[in-house]
């Protein structure tokens, strides 16, 4: 057995004497198995690399400069302050100049940093910063619109929250009719 799973089974282990559980309860016994297995996806993103999932395409783009625009990604992560559940949606647009990727790359890429710990901010800063990156387009605008369980489950235990962080990067960041039109659209 690998030793990574075999922590993660005993920390479910820890977890659950911790709280006082039977661990040989019956709906206890698979459950170090299924943490481990659950951690293992939720966490999968350390052992991916942006710049392998977008695949780049010249062909297509020559001439196409308006925005592309991905809106309402799924977004599941855990914040690294509670490893509690974050979820919301991404919207990810980007002006070509040159060069295009696959839509699904997008997706992949928000899955990609999202499936790491993270805080929100951070987050909508890696997902840009990867396609600028990798794309060099003209520009990038990433929007997050998540629920963090950490306020809703416990502390302040306000249900419905949402936190919106943005980030801009090349023409979005400089001129405000491009900011403007990513922002309308995905209203």
């Amino acid at each position: 057995m690998d030793d990574k799973l075999s922590d993660r089974k005993q920390a479910a282990r820890f977890l659950l004497d911790g709280i006082g559980e039977q661990r040989t309860r019956g709906g206890l016994v698979e459950t170090p198995d299924r943490f481990a297995k659950a951690w293992d996806f939720w966490t999968k993103g350390y052992n991916e690399n942006p710049k392998d999932i977008l695949k780049v395409f010249e062909d297509g783009a020559e001439t196409y400069d308006q925005m592309v625009l991905v809106r309402d990604i799924p977004v599941y992560s855990h914040c690294e302050h509670h490893l509690a559940a974050i979820f919301g949606v991404a919207h990810v647009g980007y002006i070509p100049k040159g060069k295009i990727c696959g839509l699904s790359k997008l997706n992949r890429v928000v899955d990609c940093f999202a499936r790491r710990l993270q805080v929100q901010e951070r987050l909508t800063d890696q997902i840009a910063g990867a396609i600028f990156d990798v794309l060099s387009p003209h520009g990038v605008a990433v929007q997050l619109n998540c629920r963090h369980m950490c306020m809703e489950s416990r502390g302040v235990c306000q249900q419905g929250h949402s936190t919106i962080t943005t980030a801009l990067r090349g023409i979005y960041s400089t001129d405000g009719s491009a900011k403007q039109e990513f922002l309308n659209s995905v209203k």
